[in-house]
């Protein structure tokens, strides 16, 4: 590699396409590569890592090296563990080997994909990257459960320490509570929070739809109001008969359901801004500390609220990635597109 690089009169970008020529079966050094090893054979007069070692080992280290990032290069899922077993080295060794070759480690994401659910997307997508503006005339409805011990993780838990220190931690599993909580988000404004008190059914639903919700959008122009779009996702008790009439009735042609003219998509969370975007800024809010009772919960999802509320320029601002977002659907075929973001 430094005669490469001598050949190409230190020039780092013509030493890998050299290298390539040369040495077609070859794993093809970066450019950071070349120039490393130029640097350290000026300033130590020996290849990298080997400054103090003997010309005998040199060679096995170069091989050590590239049978590293072959098998990655063949493998590209294979642990530093099983790196190392197979080729006799350290993991410290294949660790460090990958780092300077600027490679890291990723993990997948879990999408859970029904055969049917890309078409459906990619319908809803071309429908929203036509008519982008109506993004600000959508009301975007979605409800979420509180519970009293949010989302724990035991493995994130730890205490470093010389010795086991047997700590515990105090549950209360008789004590379960948690708060059903609807929401909704039309442009830069947030309405609600409302809470359920029971679980959600399609009778509970329908009487929130008759009686709540239209005191909830209140505050909204009735200009708006005589022209805006209701969404919802298709569970069950969003689907009832009673439920369908009512918005039928409503919103006629001026809803997005499961099964209409403008059809939600299941299994969809990336294309609803309450899902990507408010439950979990919510979430963050209320769990800062340990709640320890339904009331004090209760008041922390609608401090929360309001606490976001008095941001729209952060709610408006998610109506934009939405539209990305549907651009990222279309361009995955309607397929998972996280990864794009």
């Amino acid at each position: 590699m430094h005669f490469v690089y001598g050949f190409c009169d230190g020039n780092a970008r013509a030493a890998v396409d050299e290298y390539w020529r040369r040495f077609p079966d070859h794993r093809i050094p970066s450019r950071g590569v070349f120039s490393r090893i130029h640097q350290t054979m000026r300033e130590t007069g020996c290849l990298p890592s080997v400054a103090v070692q003997s010309e005998r080992e040199v060679v096995p280290l170069i091989n050590t090296w590239e049978n590293i990032l072959e098998m990655v290069q063949r493998s590209p899922r294979l642990s530093t563990r099983r790196i190392a077993s197979r080729i006799g080295v350290s993991r410290l060794q294949v660790w460090r080997t990958l780092h300077e070759e600027d490679l890291h480690p990723y993990h997948d994401h879990r999408v859970h994909l029904e055969p049917g659910d890309p078409a459906q997307c990619m319908d809803l997508c071309q429908w929203i990257t036509a008519y982008p503006e109506l993004l600000s005339v959508i009301l975007f409805t979605d409800e979420a459960s509180f519970t009293w011990d949010s989302i724990n993780n035991s493995r994130n838990s730890h205490m470093w320490s010389h010795d086991n220190p047997h700590e515990t931690s105090v549950t209360k599993l008789q004590k379960r509570f948690s708060v059903n909580v609807w929401c909704s988000l039309l442009g830069n404004k947030l309405t609600g929070p409302f809470v359920f008190d029971n679980n959600l059914t399609g009778n509970i639903y329908e009487v929130f739809l008759r009686n709540e919700l239209p005191g909830l959008l209140e505050d909204i122009p009735l200009m708006i109001r005589s022209q805006m779009y209701f969404q919802h996702d298709g569970a069950a008790p969003h689907y009832t008969r009673h439920v369908r009439e009512y918005l039928n009735e409503s919103f006629p042609n001026r809803w997005l359901r499961r099964g209409g003219t403008v059809a939600w998509p299941p299994r969809s969370p990336d294309l609803t801004r309450l899902d990507y975007y408010l439950w979990g800024h919510m979430k963050t809010l209320v769990y800062e500390t340990k709640v320890d009772s339904r009331a004090a919960l209760r008041h922390r999802i609608f401090a929360a609220a309001e606490h976001i509320r008095n941001h729209p320029d952060n709610i408006a601002s998610v109506t934009q990635y939405l539209l990305m977002h549907a651009e990222n659907c279309i361009a995955t075929g309607g397929g998972h597109f996280e990864q794009l973001l």
